[in-house]
């Protein structure tokens, strides 16, 4: 049976951690765990996803839950809670249901303090087939090339028959969508990697580009850190012209992915060709020009001396690059796109070297089992989890009965703190400052993350001010001091804050993104929701340490307020790129205008999301919003109308930061009920449509959602609502 370990890695000279491995979350078999009560339990959970599999898309993260609750004997021993259509919400319903989600997810811990979940959610390494026989770009999208192509030769080289029911559907689908031809850019590098597609018939990506003077409008350092990342490795391999060994069964796949004999195939001719399934970012015409000016001049004169040797040197300084990056991540790498080409193209610098070794220690932390089957994560989002659920449980006010729960996460988070900026001259190395940041995952990523930051510091404030025989000891105020230096050092021009790193690069360079079915990647650019947790961040601090960069957080704080002002759409919402959509960026946006003391009263932009919130609440009581508004970039709601638990938790949380309770608490009444009677019997609550969100037209399962923000809205509603006492 296979089960989840926490913490866990053997130091020696290819796996090494800066903290111990604390948050590393890791799968292993163990053919002796499990009664065969558990591990039938674990079969009947597969076959449920299996059943419902077209009706609820994303899996509900069972396999390591019953695990967890196993191995804690955890029994749910509060009564669960039903309000009447014709009863009032009590505030003793309130309290057994936050009760009973609390203790459950208490119990949901991991050892050292952080919450595993499953991240996952895009299709091109993650596996469920469309009934039409594709794969989408994620788990709810609709079928496409690259998926399918992708997927249907990892079934191949798993050993099944193209004549198989899986293989002859989507084999199907690809030759009637335009065959692999229509693949999108980065499927046309994949399958010339496996020998399956020419590199003639790719657009070029000079690795030369590395050598470019950064006075150049168009730069490495200029760009997105994962759109610097991922086009890093693929410009080595592509410089390399890299393909692996013609096998039998790539000479099967050349046959059966296209239409025509693979040596007929005119390849240059399908450089700038993409299934319109796939088609997202139509390329300009200035960038259709650019590249076929590299293709055609640049390109010949490139691969003859002696430019070649220019080629040479640039493949050197490429991989420079991508060793600096590998170290500095302890060879997790930014993610899953990035992991596996920086690991290839260290296989093909050299593979029996220690680089490559390396990487293959750090496959087991992509990894994840999910009752749907095993798949890649995006990468780990622990203390992303960890942050919100503990805020989730601090405002429950609960805390004799979880203050255990509460001290662990304490620690896990002051632990998890990056404690240093990237090795050596890293501004060189087109890095910024991290030391005193939080990554998405754990401190060996070492990724410094704007809104992670933001929220961990939340979580280090609001300990602070508890009894630290219960919480622990509270976070050394230099650890303060920096995590503020980071998220200052950050702001934008306009305000607003980026992600990662600070944005500022020209705005006309989207338009030479490469990407077809993915939009706004080539810069950084600043976020409504890393904005708003910026400013609920700093101003909680401020209260804490008012005299410390008193200015600058001043000017930071109207600065930002002014951003998401500014921002804000004409029907009162705001657009999220992290989450799903406009109810995720709302709630955000209203938190972040509340508190610097914007109210209903002072504010037209609160006055008008309020609008937004209460238009477009369900009949039910609920909010629910489709993954469309994402890429279709309006707001869209859920098929027949349906709420969905965690839209609805936003949407509440929103509200009351705008003091709706003060003037008609009957929508958040409404809401409260719907989550109430929506638990499940062991305090957990269903999963739902996808949350995720990046980069507008790719979705992601964050599967902790359902657990920690139902209790964070029923834990806001109890506080700040006079209820009815039974």
């Amino acid at each position: 049976m296979w089960r989840l370990k926490i913490g866990e890695g053997v130091e020696g000279p290819y796996l090494y951690s800066t903290n111990k491995y604390v948050g590393r979350q890791t799968w292993e078999f163990d053919p002796n765990y499990g009664t065969p009560e558990l591990r039938q339990e674990v079969e009947n959970a597969r076959r449920h996803f299996w059943a419902n599999r077209h009706r609820v898309k994303p899996d509900s993260d069972l396999l390591w839950r019953i695990q967890f609750l196993h191995e804690k004997n955890f029994k749910q021993t509060i009564p669960q809670v039903r309000v009447g259509d014709d009863e009032d919400v009590t505030y003793e319903a309130v309290t057994a249901t936050l009760r009973r989600a609390a203790l459950f997810l208490s119990a949901l811990q991991a050892s050292d303090g952080h919450w595993p979940a499953e991240n996952a959610g895009p299709l091109y390494f993650l596996p469920p087939l469309h009934e039409d026989g594709g794969w989408g770009f994620h788990i709810e999208g609709h079928s496409m090339m690259f998926s399918t192509v992708l997927n249907y030769i990892c079934m191949r080289i798993l050993g099944e028959d193209h004549e198989n029911n899986a293989c002859s559907r989507a084999r199907k689908w690809i030759l009637d969508h335009g065959t692999t031809k229509a693949i999108p850019s980065w499927g046309k590098t994949w399958l010339s990697i496996l020998g399956v597609y020419e590199w003639i018939g790719s657009n070029p990506m000079p690795p030369e580009f590395w050598l470019f003077p950064f006075f150049l409008p168009i730069h490495p350092g200029k760009m997105w850190c994962y759109c610097r990342t991922t086009y890093m490795p693929m410009s080595y391999l592509y410089g390399k012209r890299f393909v692996g060994p013609i096998t039998p069964l790539v000479l099967q796949l050349r046959q059966e992915l296209y239409d025509e004999p693979y040596e007929d195939i005119n390849w240059k001719t399908i450089r700038h060709l993409c299934a319109k399934e796939d088609m997202y970012y139509p390329h300009p015409f200035i960038q259709d020009l650019m590249w076929d000016a590299c293709y055609i001049l640049t390109e010949p004169l490139l691969s003859r001396w002696p430019l070649n040797k220019l080629r040479e040197k640039a493949l050197e300084v490429t991989m420079k690059h991508i060793h600096y990056e590998d170290e500095n991540s302890r060879y997790i790498t930014m993610g899953c796109v990035e992991k596996v080409l920086c690991m290839l193209a260290c296989w093909v610098e050299d593979p029996n070297g220690d680089s490559f070794k390396k990487h293959l220690a750090r496959i087991p932390d992509y990894l994840w089992l999910g009752e749907d089957s095993m798949k890649m994560q995006s990468f780990g989002s622990q203390t992303w989890d960890t942050s919100f659920a503990m805020q989730g449980l601090l405002a429950t006010d609960l805390i004799d009965e979880i203050g255990e729960t509460l001290r662990r996460g304490h620690d896990f988070i002051k632990i998890s703190q990056v404690k240093d900026n990237p090795s050596g001259d890293f501004k060189s190395m087109y890095r910024h400052i991290s030391k005193g940041a939080w990554t998405f995952s754990d401190q060996d990523h070492g990724w410094q993350v704007s809104d992670c930051t933001a929220e961990a510091l939340k979580c280090c404030l609001l300990l602070s001010m508890m009894p630290p025989e219960i919480v622990g000891e509270p976070m050394k105020i230099e650890g303060l001091y920096n995590a503020v230096n980071v998220i200052l050092s950050l702001q934008g021009k306009s305000g607003g804050i980026p992600g990662w790193e600070p944005a500022g690069a020209s705005e006309w360079l989207e338009l030479l993104n490469p990407t077809e079915f993915l939009a706004n990647l080539v810069i950084e650019h600043e976020y409504v929701e890393c904005t708003s947790t910026a400013i609920h961040a700093l101003v909680m601090f401020k209260k804490l340490y008012p005299r410390h960069r008193k200015e600058e957080i001043k000017t930071f704080i109207t600065k930002a307020v002014d951003f998401i002002k500014d921002t804000q759409r004409p029907d009162g919402s705001w657009y999220g790129k992290w989450g799903v959509c406009f109810i995720y960026a709302t709630w955000f946006a209203l938190g972040g205008l509340a508190t610097v003391g914007n109210t209903y009263e002072n504010c037209a932009a609160i006055r008008k999301a309020v609008g937004f919130l209460l238009k477009s609440q369900m009949d039910d009581g609920g909010w629910g919003e489709s993954y469309l508004s994402c890429p279709k970039e309006e707001y869209i709601p859920l098929e027949g109308n349906r709420s969905n638990l965690v839209h609805t938790s936003w949407a509440m949380m929103g509200l009351i930061h705008s003091g709706q309770f003060d003037r008609d608490p009957t929508p958040l009444h409404r809401g409260a009920k719907l989550l109430i009677n929506s638990q499940l019997e062991i305090g957990d609550f269903p999963q739902q449509e996808i949350s995720g969100a990046f980069l507008k037209n790719c979705m992601l399962h964050y599967a902790m959602y359902r657990d920690i923000f139902p209790l964070w809205a029923l834990a806001e509603y109890r506080k700040r609502l006079p209820l009815t006492t039974t």
